[in-house]
């Protein structure tokens, strides 16, 4: 779950501790970029479209979830989610840097892509991997990962951690540490049975 459902709860915390921030950044830069102020209707237009497109990324991870489950296999399928995230990560990490909110709004896309489509493969890949006996057990792991995700956000978030002007670029790009560790482990799991067996006609591996 730590590049699941974990991402997913992570990601929709670690929004709203920089909000103040970001918008002051939009607001600096608009300034250094027009040669003016933008209006306070503008900055709340901006702000909303980077925390609303979260849910457009996440529809659209959601979506390819189903194909990609099958075309490549379960665990090839969260591997995949971790290049929006590891993406989204670097785009929003590096915003200030380059001067660019519109880095912050790619990078809550990208978030949102692997958020919809690691939540949806892990509860599918847990699903089919677990041991009868304790398959329901396994399953609720989805959403204990979902509230574990959401209390590091908000930790991270703190001001005496990285809830601060000068590192809120480093906290929205937090995301990439999951990704990293999972992309390390996840290649050593063994795929769904129920994919080897139904949709690659291995019945030994499966077995």
């Amino acid at each position: 779950g730590i590049s699941g459902s974990f991402q997913y709860g992570l990601q929709v915390s670690i929004i709203n501790s920089p909000a103040e921030y970001i918008q002051s950044f939009i607001r600096e830069t608009w300034l250094k970029r027009y040669g003016s102020s933008p209006s306070a209707e503008m900055i709340t237009l901006m702000w909303s479209f980077i925390v609303s497109i979260y849910s457009i990324g996440g529809l659209l991870g959601a979506l390819s979830a189903g194909y990609l489950s099958v075309r490549f296999g379960r665990k090839k399928a969260m591997l995949f989610a971790n290049i929006p995230a590891l993406l989204g990560a670097a785009l929003m990490g590096l915003s200030r840097l380059c001067g660019s909110f519109e880095m912050v709004i790619a990078g809550r896309l990208f978030s949102g892509v692997c958020g919809g489509l690691a939540l949806n493969v892990h509860i599918m890949y847990a699903g089919e991997c677990a041991p009868r006996k304790i398959r329901g057990l396994i399953a609720i792991t989805a959403s204990t990962s979902i509230a574990a995700g959401k209390f590091v956000g908000f930790a991270l978030g703190l001001r005496e951690v990285l809830g601060v002007e000068a590192l809120w670029p480093i906290l929205l790009a937090a995301n990439a540490l999951p990704a990293l560790v999972q992309l390390l482990t996840l290649p050593f799991f063994p795929d769904s049975p129920r994919y080897l067996l139904i949709d690659k006609k291995d019945k030994e591996g499966c077995i």
